[in-house]
């Protein structure tokens, strides 16, 4: 066997074992990048005051939400059934309180902060501007959330003699009790089902949106 031909196999030889320790390699598994996550958070906060790191941890509808490839038809249509099915109703069956308590609870974003004394939902606000417009007079809101200016005008509430139909009271009081009823992955806050508000706070709310003389509708 000549020079030239050990030298071929030589370097056959070598390429095998570079080719056998790349595929070995490519089989090295991938970081579990989920449990890295978790780690990190746990590691980056602490329970202070009413705010325990408790807030952390996912319930099942938002851990759904959080999935890179986001959730399919059948698995959006099982949150919102749930969300709807666990929708507390009011209690004495009236739904409109007091509009001008409810613009009052919009614009106050306090409460649930660790800073707070209590978890009372009394003493929360419902933070809508933050995301929404709701009246034509207010130059400051915020536009995560779709605009609420006319809600019930839009939706047949033209004059104090005209009411809201059953649906949309149906619709308006699940969605603010909680937003996944109608919406699977909605990032509104679930005030109802969360216990951040209480059933006499929605109902301001309530008469917020829906109350023909609320300047919302006007």
């Amino acid at each position: 066997m000549g020079p030239r031909m050990r030298r071929g196999r030589s370097w056959d030889r070598a390429m095998i074992c570079a080719l056998v320790l790349g595929g070995c390699a490519s089989f090295t598994p991938s970081p579990d990048y989920d449990a890295m996550m978790h780690r990190m958070m746990a590691a980056s906060f602490r329970g202070e005051g009413i705010a325990g790191v408790d807030r952390l941890q996912q319930d099942a509808a938002n851990a759904a939400c959080s999935e890179a490839q986001g959730v399919s038809a059948a698995v959006g249509a099982s949150i919102q059934r749930a969300a709807l099915n666990a929708v507390r109703w009011p209690s004495d069956g009236q739904f409109i309180g007091d509009w001008r308590e409810g613009e009052r609870l919009a614009q106050s974003g306090r409460g649930m902060t660790w800073t707070d004394k209590s978890t009372a939902s009394d003493a929360n606000g419902g933070g809508c501007y933050n995301c929404h417009e709701l009246t034509a007079r207010e130059i400051a809101y915020g536009t995560l959330g779709p605009s609420l200016y006319r809600y019930g005008k839009l939706r047949g509430v033209t004059d104090p003699s005209s009411a809201p139909s059953k649906a949309v009271i149906d619709y308006t009081w699940a969605k603010l009790w909680n937003a996944k009823s109608s919406n699977a992955c909605s990032g509104m806050p679930r005030f109802g089902a969360a216990g951040l508000l209480n059933e006499v706070q929605l109902k301001h709310l309530m008469a917020l949106l829906l109350d023909p003389n609320s300047p919302v509708n006007q």
